[in-house]
């Protein structure tokens, strides 16, 4: 039985050094460049082998001179077997490894330096030099990304992969996170009478606590745990939003974070002088006043 062929789920041209290259990203996220395009990155047309030439068997043609053979790395080996797939056009097409370029870069530029070129392979090795400076700004696998339209999905992906680190489908029973030091030193930084006993969380005490811990979770983790956490008819959560995060990763990031923010309030001794304290310590821009909404929620 054949094996089936993959077949691209993106496709876009990749700008490289000047010349343009047929890019595709297959269904199970490996990033192509065509045959004709690797021939043209390195400026080279196809060609067949002739009987005189000095060759090695079996390796594409692009790579296959016998003086080239001791620069050929392991990874490079690696990926210098062609992968057979469809366009998304469903038209079958030959190509390799994205990340095969740079590598191939590679062994023009250590034969160079070794001085172990023929002169027709010296021009190949200045288009490499060539191809190198442009990939020192980005790598092989962002641009192809990029060109085809990929990156949305492959963020999409990882924001995904991120979530499940930190954020759990059920929820953890309540566990008190949040020492009560931690309100302490904000109500004596705010200048506000703190109530260890009865007391209950205004809205913006809530407000507060989001930005300076829950938001220096990763990126999107807060938004996920709002999503997660029901409400009452009221809006109001009905749990904890650190009843979502995970044992292993959430909860001890969280934990850590908020040790070092205490911390930081215990040695401020003032809003301002914390606020600066903040940014120096977690970059951004903290937020120094918050609007005097302090709406008795319950949360």
């Amino acid at each position: 039985m054949e094996n089936k062929l993959l077949r691209a789920t993106h496709h876009g041209v990749l700008k490289l050094a000047g010349t343009d290259l047929s890019a595709d990203v297959l269904e199970d996220g490996t990033r192509v460049i065509s045959r004709n395009a690797i021939f043209r990155a390195f400026r080279r047309t196809k060609r067949g082998r002739a009987l005189s030439e000095s060759r090695m068997p079996n390796m594409p043609s692009f790579i296959d001179a016998k003086n080239l053979k001791p620069y050929i790395s392991s990874d490079l080996m690696g990926g210098l077997k062609h992968i057979e797939y469809l366009t998304k056009k469903g038209k079958p097409i030959t190509g390799y490894k994205a990340e095969i370029i740079p590598l191939l870069c590679d062994v023009y530029l250590k034969a160079r330096e070794e001085k172990a070129l023929t002169k027709s392979q010296e021009r190949i090795a200045t288009v490499s030099e060539i191809l190198v400076r442009s990939l020192s700004k980005v790598g092989i696998v962002a641009l192809v990304d990029e060109a085809t339209g990929y990156q949305d999905v492959r963020n999409k992906d990882e924001l995904q992969k991120l979530l499940a680190l930190y954020v759990r489908k059920e929820f953890l029973p309540w566990t008190k996170r949040f020492p009560d030091t931690f309100y302490q030193e904000l109500f004596r930084l705010k200048g506000w009478t703190y109530n260890p006993v009865g007391g209950r969380k205004t809205q913006l005490v809530g407000k507060i606590t989001n930005a300076l811990i829950y938001d220096k979770l990763p990126k999107g983790v807060l938004a996920e745990l709002k999503r997660v956490t029901p409400k009452n008819e009221k809006g109001n959560y009905v749990k904890k939003l650190h009843q979502s995060l995970t044992e292993d990763i959430g909860n001890p990031h969280l934990e850590k974070h908020l040790a070092s923010v205490t911390t930081l309030m215990k040695v401020s001794a003032n809003w301002g002088n914390f606020n600066r304290l903040f940014v120096r310590a977690f970059g951004g821009q903290q937020q120094l006043d918050f609007p005097e909404d302090i709406k008795d929620t319950g949360a």
